[in-house]
């Protein structure tokens, strides 16, 4: 069994490798602390499960999952994050993963994840499921943020962590033009205009730490 744990917290790593070790034999684990490194990981070798934390440096947990699919469109994503359900569950499972844990899960229900998806299925919670069952109305409105690209969302974040426009651009890899491109783009979404509103909005809706 192949296991590929991203996440930039090598403690988080090493325990997700023990959780995965003590359950199945013959394990392999591939470990990636950024997106580049995992990326570089998925294209060049197999894997049974990925395991995915949203919040990496560089390239978003969002995007990695998009690319992973577009690499490996047959290999499970498992997300697995700090941030609430119902905030980038969906979005998560709408990018192509197969399932979404907290990190405050217990270790069986990791496992039980890891293997459903693994067979083919999908890992939701009763919580999300029930979240789920309510988007499919027909007169339910979703919140502006989820019309954000992975990319915009992002941007979002990272003002919300009050990053200046230059070191968004930095940690990211862009121009400082294209940065102020997304966040125009996401600005005219949300309807709002400053940083300070933006920042407002990502925390009053559980967008950041």
């Amino acid at each position: 069994m192949r296991v590929l744990i991203v996440d930039d917290h090598h403690v988080v790593r090493r325990g997700v490798r023990e959780i995965f070790a003590d359950a199945f034999a013959c394990l392999q684990v591939g470990e990636a602390e950024n997106s580049k490194t995992a990326l570089e990981l998925l294209m060049n070798q197999e894997w049974d499960l990925v395991l995915l934390d949203i919040n990496l440096p560089g390239r978003s947990g969002l995007e990695v999952l998009e690319e992973a699919k577009r690499l490996r469109p047959q290999t499970p994503v498992l997300v697995l994050s700090a941030y609430p359900e119902e905030e980038f569950a969906i979005r998560s499972l709408k990018a192509g993963a197969s399932g979404y844990l907290t990190k405050t899960l217990a270790a069986d229900e990791m496992l039980a994840a890891a293997r459903k998806v693994m067979s083919g299925g999908r890992y939701v919670t009763v919580s999300l499921a029930e979240r789920l069952a309510s988007t499919l109305g027909p007169d339910v409105q979703s919140a502006p943020h989820e019309s954000l690209s992975s990319r915009e969302l992002q941007v979002l974040r990272l003002i919300a962590g009050a990053r200046t426009i230059k070191e968004i651009a930095a940690e990211l890899g862009l121009s400082q033009k294209t940065v102020n491109t997304y966040r125009a783009r996401l600005a005219k979404k949300l309807g709002l205009s400053s940083n300070v509103q933006l920042a407002r909005y990502a925390l009053k809706h559980n967008l950041v730490d």
